[in-house]
């Protein structure tokens, strides 16, 4: 499991301080004796010129707005730590620090963000995870549902997406017949073949290949009473058996999302909701 014991919840809770010492564990001890820190303020970030420093600090307990702080906790220091600023980065979104973290080697990363948002994150491990969705249209459904539930704030885990395209077109280049049948019209669709797509029923007067899965074939198969030769795209099939956590859309899935082995697969017209709950089945 991943520790982000060392993040904080929320912005809220951080505050940036300039200090005038190097920033070496007895100096940051030496300096916050006999201190006072703002009420809601359970982390610092401590900067000396382009050094940065991140602690956690616990205060008496009471109603005043500071209090007297009894114990500080280093986090990171100046040799283990990265301060980043871009606005365009938002600090809440676990996923994206993340990301930054494993960009910059595992150092705890500290970024001034979006709306001048300062927050921070060390995690101990970071959580990959495999998006596998069919396109055109690109970018995928899912990717966009990833990207949306890990921004919403439901998911608090350093998880790292990575996209993998199924690619109708690549797989329609392997197509052998005079026609190609798709399941459906998409943005990016296209063949030098005759095309059909299934969801109109059209009398296919060529031979023709089926590019779709189970429900594609079975659809088929009832329409026109005869078997077709098809190549298979889907996800929930062609997802990698290994140990990387796999996010994929099934038609076979009504709603919610089913969990096997590493696979979490998703209804085809998925929401958000569907995601996040997926994420948090497959890192509980």
């Amino acid at each position: 499991m991943a520790d982000v014991s060392n993040l904080p919840d929320h912005c809220k809770d951080v505050s940036m301080r300039r200090v005038d010492f190097k920033l070496t564990r007895e100096n940051i001890l030496n300096n916050f004796q006999d201190k006072i820190a703002y009420t809601r303020t359970d982390f610092m970030v401590l900067r000396n010129g382009e050094d940065t420093a991140t602690i956690r600090v616990t205060k008496e307990r009471g109603k005043d707005l500071f209090r007297p702080v009894t114990q500080v906790e280093v986090i990171s220091l100046p040799e283990d730590t990265v301060y980043i600023h871009d606005e365009e980065v938002d600090v809440l979104n676990v996923s994206q620090l993340a990301r930054l973290v494993r960009a910059n080697g595992g150092k705890t990363v500290v970024v001034w963000g979006m709306f001048s948002h300062v927050s921070f994150l060390k995690a101990d491990t970071l959580l990959d995870l495999r998006v596998l969705d069919v396109v055109p249209p690109s970018p995928s459904k899912l990717a966009v549902l990833v990207e949306r539930a890990l921004s919403s704030g439901l998911i608090e885990k350093p998880i790292i997406p990575h996209y993998v395209d199924i690619d109708i077109m690549e797989q329609e280049k392997l197509v052998k017949t005079p026609g190609v049948i798709f399941p459906c019209r998409a943005s990016g669709l296209a063949s030098e073949k005759r095309i059909y797509y299934l969801d109109e029923t059209p009398e296919i007067d060529v031979e023709s290949t089926l590019i779709g899965c189970d429900l594609s074939r079975r659809i088929f198969q009832h329409i026109y009473r005869r078997p077709v030769e098809s190549l298979d795209i889907c996800p929930q099939n062609l997802a990698p058996q290994d140990d990387v956590p796999t996010i994929v859309k099934c038609c076979k899935v009504k709603e919610g999302c089913t969990v096997k082995d590493n696979v979490a697969s998703v209804p085809w017209g998925a929401t958000m909701m569907d995601v996040v709950k997926a994420l948090q089945a497959l890192f509980p």
